[in-house]
């Protein structure tokens, strides 16, 4: 199969009912942005609802082919996280494509509503429990997709299964990042190898977005955020070439499920399917999280 995808190519994707987090700003609206203008019915599951009539708003006055609909959706709690998905139920009757994007990048030492570390709780289990909850709306489309956002900051990330939360070992926020954007590529093949076995049509693939100038990281108070804030535009591509990644792993017809995507230099450039890293691909470590995923959330996965 060819690794080959046009620059700014994305097939038409009229009539297909697609879910975004964090599709307020960044990658989560050129994302929209993207798939609105080639025809999605695009449902924007953001925690800030003024920004994200705003950013709905941009993509209306662009005139697109499809539509734009805001959802209110807190993934730092797992009680938003079940009204979100039983109110989705309620009103969709499938889904063609969800893509967690939504996530935090080296915050400061916060909990979720449910006492997670806060970037593990938004960036995995979070998006862990959403997407179990949607399965139902997912299995209906005999196409459908689950793209998770990861990072190339997982090839650092460790899975510290003796202190996932960082409560009884001092608090990083760098290793808590990478670790969760590692439990994002475990979460996603082991989501692939249970929709296999189950014979679902439905498959999961994963992307990052490189080196991409967005608000990420600019949130918390460390040395390192101070820093992010004015290199990120100097040395970060813009959110169109970010997005590439994760729009090819969207829609392109020849992705496979269980494949990841990424800029072709790395931080830059063409989409293209890279090898996550050996801790990745641990299937030991993939079955374990996805055990103590279901138990922390209180959410069993039917497949």
């Amino acid at each position: 199969m060819s690794n080959d995808w046009p620059s700014g190519y994305t097939p038409d994707v009229t009539g297909k009912v697609v879910l975004v987090t964090g599709a307020n700003s960044g990658l989560g609206l050129e994302v929209t942005r993207v798939l609105a203008t080639n025809g999605a019915r695009v449902l924007m599951a953001c925690r800030n609802q003024e920004k994200a009539e705003r950013a709905a708003e941009s993509v209306r006055a662009s005139d697109p082919k499809g539509e734009v609909a805001v959802r209110s959706l807190d993934l730092a709690s797992l009680e938003s996280v079940r009204d979100f998905a039983a109110d989705t139920r309620d009103t969709e009757d499938h889904i063609d494509l969800l893509v967690n994007n939504a996530g935090l990048m080296a915050t400061d030492e916060l909990r979720t509503a449910d006492g997670f570390e806060m970037q593990i709780g938004v960036n995995h289990f979070g998006h862990f429990a959403l997407t179990a909850q949607l399965l139902p709306l997912l299995l209906a489309s005999p196409t459908s997709r689950v793209v998770t956002v990861s990072s190339f900051g997982h090839r650092m990330g460790r899975m510290h299964f003796d202190d996932l939360m960082f409560e009884r070992h001092r608090y990083s926020r760098w290793p808590a990042y990478f670790q969760s954007k590692l439990a994002n590529l475990l979460f996603s093949a082991e989501l692939q190898r249970r929709l296999e076995r189950s014979g679902a049509t439905t498959v999961a693939l994963a992307a990052h977005p490189g080196s991409t100038s967005t608000d990420l990281g600019t949130e918390g108070t460390g040395f390192t955020n101070r820093l992010i804030e004015p290199l990120f535009p100097l040395a970060g591509q813009a959110v169109e070439g970010g997005a590439l990644p994760i729009l090819r792993a969207a829609t392109d017809p020849a992705a496979r499920g269980g494949e990841y995507y990424g800029p072709r230099w790395l931080m830059s450039g063409r989409p293209v399917r890279e090898t996550p890293s050996r801790r990745a691909r641990s299937t030991a470590d993939a079955a374990r999280l996805w055990t103590i995923s279901e138990a922390l959330t209180h959410t069993t996965v039917d497949l």
